[in-house]
């Protein structure tokens, strides 16, 4: 399958553009739009939200990543294979995380060139082609990086800010829930935050935080919104008491 991780959106015509682009160039490959609202313009929240749910789809997966305002700039495009899945898109950050944390990782700048290049949509012109000739065993050309030219040494292994807020305003942070005690208490935007296993342990209107199913603390309001509830936004700091 391809899955789709991008900033802009299913309104407008960008993701039909890239979609119509698999569909002539890998036909009967399941496209699935995993996230079309990832952190705008912002590779680096965007990266620990990828390094979160990658993990969940099968080895020979091929993700098609265009979080990208670099677009048309000397920033690389590349291919990673991480633990046997595919990764497509800009060397800006957005595999840093996969990269540090894959037990065997390959990645390699990509040296096509397609006969129509714009200077604004990449998503269309280069990576989707790269991702449909990936999923569908067609080389591509390529040259070697080694593992640290993905990587990004200043950027922490556990990142305690508000990543993603979803259609429920639940807001994830950039930290794995393993790598917190239990008993540790999150502060952001002003509130204290207790840990709980789930959103019934606490009552109605009551914030808590919690490792969602994709291991990322998140901070949620049961029964409510933790967005407008506790006034957290894209991006906010989260700090950890113990």
């Amino acid at each position: 399958m391809i899955l789709l991780f991008t900033d802009f959106g299913l309104s407008g015509p960008y993701t039909g553009q890239m979609k119509a682009v698999l569909a002539q160039q890998a036909p009967g490959i399941s496209v699935i739009d995993l996230f079309a609202d990832a952190p705008a313009f912002d590779p680096q929240l965007s990266a620990y939200l990828l390094a979160a749910y990658a993990p969940a789809f099968p080895a020979g997966s091929v993700f098609l990543c265009v979080v990208d305002p670099g677009v048309g700039t000397d920033r690389r495009p590349v291919m990673v294979e991480a633990d046997g899945r595919w990764f497509v898109g800009p060397d800006n950050g957005l595999f840093a995380l996969l990269a540090r944390r894959a037990t065997s990782l390959n990645a390699w700048t990509i040296d096509w060139i397609p006969d129509r290049l714009s200077a604004s949509f990449h998503g269309r012109d280069l990576f989707a082609p790269v991702a449909a000739s990936l999923a569908t065993g067609r080389p591509v050309e390529r040259s070697p990086l080694p593992r640290a030219a993905i990587d990004r040494p200043g950027w922490p292994d556990e990142l305690a800010r508000i990543v993603y807020v979803d259609v429920y305003g639940n807001a994830m942070t950039g930290m794995r829930a393993s790598t917190l005690p239990a008993d540790a208490v999150l502060s952001a935007a002003g509130t204290r935050i207790v840990h709980a296993r789930t959103f019934g342990a606490v009552g109605p209107g009551e914030p808590l935080w919690y490792g969602n199913s994709n291991g990322l603390a998140e901070i949620a309001v049961n029964r409510g919104r933790a967005d407008s509830t506790l006034g957290l936004r894209l991006g906010d700091a989260v700090t950890v008491e113990s």
